[in-house]
């Protein structure tokens, strides 16, 4: 039985049978993005022809982050290499890197007195090195345009290449990111080009190269996953070193991907923080339906770098 949200009437339609129609709970709220910001937002963007997952992702969380001033780049274009069933980002050949994005991306940051930047790409499978030297290059020229600002990278597993993530890391972000996305189970349904090994090494490595650099990842639920597995997947990250755990529901972008199979409840969103957070003492947990991967994600660094800095002092 397949399931499809209607996001104009705010609906899952039930296939075969009787169609009969569900609303979606309560506690899943979008708001509608609008606002003197947001409009700034976007004509910044589209004046320095920069992209954001916010947008190609369909990101609930759009109205709250962008009026707030606050926003994910993607860069290496918009044609992603991949195919996951989740994601609404086009799937095909993509253009040539450009290699001056980094400094515009730098100068939107600026322009935008961000105090925390965060930066994702399309996976881009065509190079030996993903996109990598993009990445560190962005970071470098953010600390040299907006030496305040705090870099957070959000990258692809690099097929497990430890070159690519080297030449990141050597960049130091802040914060290194790279999202499981869900359990070992349904890597290949839901992400068929994915590893759940290149995402293990990506972030251990992360790890064992630079202890500062704070590590996060993150998973969806409801695609058909036992609670168990995300406890136990969770568990796993933990495991390599990682601090910060981001969990939220998976929300359909069109009747083209993946259905979801299930809402989890409120009841079943604190059972798994308090797990990550008693259990397996991640550093800091965001979980809660509408949680994506840079919710709140200026929060974390600036809570995070304090507190380590104290440690180091005793």
């Amino acid at each position: 039985m397949g399931m499809e949200i209607n996001m104009a009437t705010d609906v899952i339609s039930l296939e075969p049978a009787a169609k009969k129609l569900v609303r979606r709970p309560p506690w899943i709220k979008v708001r509608a993005p609008g606002g003197e910001k947001y409009q700034q937002l976007v004509g910044l963007m589209r004046s320095n022809n920069l992209h954001t997952v916010c947008e190609e992702a369909q990101c609930p969380n759009i109205g709250e982050c962008w009026g707030s001033g606050t926003a994910t780049f993607m860069m290496m274009g918009k044609i992603c290499t991949r195919s996951c069933g989740f994601c609404d980002v086009i799937t095909g050949r993509p253009d040539v890197l450009d290699w001056d994005e980094p400094r515009r991306i730098a100068a939107a940051v600026k322009q935008m007195s961000l105090e925390h930047a965060v930066i994702t790409s399309v996976n881009r499978d065509e190079r030996d090195d993903g996109g990598a030297p993009l990445f560190a290059m962005v970071i470098r020229e953010i600390r040299l345009q907006h030496p305040r600002c705090s870099v957070e990278v959000l990258i692809p597993d690099f097929k497990g290449s430890i070159s690519a993530l080297h030449t990141v890391m050597q960049a130091r972000p802040e914060i290194l990111n790279h999202n499981v996305e869900t359990v070992p189970r349904l890597f290949k349904k839901v992400q068929p080009q994915d590893n759940f090994e290149w995402a293990k090494m990506v972030l251990s490595n992360a790890n064992a190269i630079d202890s500062d650099v704070l590590t996060k990842s993150g998973i969806m639920v409801g695609l058909g996953e036992s609670i168990d597995e995300v406890k136990q997947t969770i568990s796993d990250i933990r495991s390599w070193g990682v601090n910060i755990l981001t969990v939220g529901q998976y929300l359909q972008p069109s009747r083209n991907h993946l259905p979801i199979e299930r809402y989890y409840t409120m009841d079943e969103f604190d059972e798994i923080r308090l797990y990550a957070e008693e259990d397996l003492e991640f550093d800091w947990v965001e979980c809660a339906p509408l949680v994506r991967s840079s919710y709140h994600a200026e929060r974390q660094v600036r809570v995070l770098s304090k507190l380590y800095r104290q440690l180091r002092k005793e």
